[in-house]
């Protein structure tokens, strides 16, 4: 209000002036010109900046709806990651669960997201294929890739496209059970050959928690030489076969309902801990967001605060250079 009104008395006072010495009209269009690049100047770094605050605000909107979004995700999926633990846990006290296994064709099964933006769990597990297909590769030995998600095949395919034997993407478009893992096992199963089977993916803990695990599923017959050496497998011998079954079929259907029961877990928990890291990853950008905001907002503020200065200081001296 004080300032409108400065105005007005800047333009009564500028009025006389002009009139009993008028001024040379080039001169007047080149005073004109620069008072409006100097006010446009200053009206274009004030808008540049709300801009700027309104995109900033616009993207904090977002990364809280996904926030929600991902913690709905998360309720639905967390209980029954937690009732599937109870599937493996009987085949890994019968069979075991033996990473140490020196043996020569190795399958690395890598379970990652088909979307981004939920931290670093993605690289976590392909930085664990990539050291278990070092380990695993020799002049005699055999190492394999298993893909499953989007992000791992992105960054496989870069440095070891020649080694990624199937890949499937998409796996988490429905909700999961364990029929539709089933058949997905069973397909790995027919297209690769091997050995051991290293399922690399991440075990759910929290929501600001994950832990990169990995299982072993042996083979029928690795299993079978397993137990014939003794050592861990040594007690599946004390077991009695029922029925007209010989040993190594029941191996067999033990060894392909454990690594389709091993699957369905992993995915769960893999699809948990994506949930939790975007559910981290996303409040964290908003708390970024708001900090931003209130950044540009003090920008925004000493900008304009600067252009009023600016212009009482030009009204002032133009009234006191009239009245002197």
């Amino acid at each position: 209000m004080a300032m409108a009104a400065l105005r007005r008395e800047g333009r009564r006072i500028a009025v006389p002036l002009m009139s009993p010495h008028p001024v040379n009209p080039m001169r007047s269009s080149l005073a004109s010109s620069e008072e409006q690049v100097f006010s446009g100047a200053r009206s274009i770094s004030t808008q540049v900046v709300r801009n700027r605050m309104k995109s900033v605000r616009n993207i904090q909107k977002i990364t809280k709806a996904m926030k929600m979004v991902a913690a709905s995700k998360l309720r639905a999926i967390q209980t029954r990651a937690e009732n599937s633990r109870g599937l493996w846990q009987p085949f890994t006290a019968l069979l075991g669960d033996i990473p140490s296994v020196d043996v020569k064709k190795n399958v690395i099964v890598t379970i990652s997201s088909d979307k981004g933006l939920c931290g670093g769990i993605n690289s976590t597990s392909v930085k664990i294929s990539r050291g278990l297909h070092k380990l695993n590769s020799g002049p005699e030995k055999e190492c394999k890739y298993v893909i499953l998600g989007e992000k791992a095949k992105a960054q496989l395919v870069r440095d070891s496209k020649k080694d990624i034997e199937l890949s499937m993407t998409e796996l988490q478009k429905n909700p999961l059970n364990y029929t539709q893992v089933a058949v997905l096992a069973d397909d790995i199963l027919k297209n690769v050959e091997y050995d051991a089977l290293r399922i690399v993916y991440n075990k759910f803990q929290s929501v600001v928690s994950f832990v990169p695990t990995t299982s072993t599923v042996l083979s029928p017959e690795v299993v079978e030489r397993e137990a014939e050496a003794g050592g861990k497998l040594g007690e599946l011998d004390s077991y009695e076969i029922e029925g007209g079954e010989t040993k190594s079929e029941v191996l067999q259907n033990l060894a392909e309902f454990q690594f389709s029961c091993v699957m369905f877990n992993a995915v769960l928990e893999n699809a948990c801990s994506e949930q939790g890291a975007r559910m981290s990853a996303m409040d964290s950008s908003s708390r970024n967001a708001g900090d931003m905001l209130d950044r540009l907002t003090l920008t925004y503020n000493r900008t304009r605060q600067a252009s009023i200065t600016t212009e009482l200081i030009e009204i002032i001296s133009g009234a006191s250079a009239l009245e002197g």
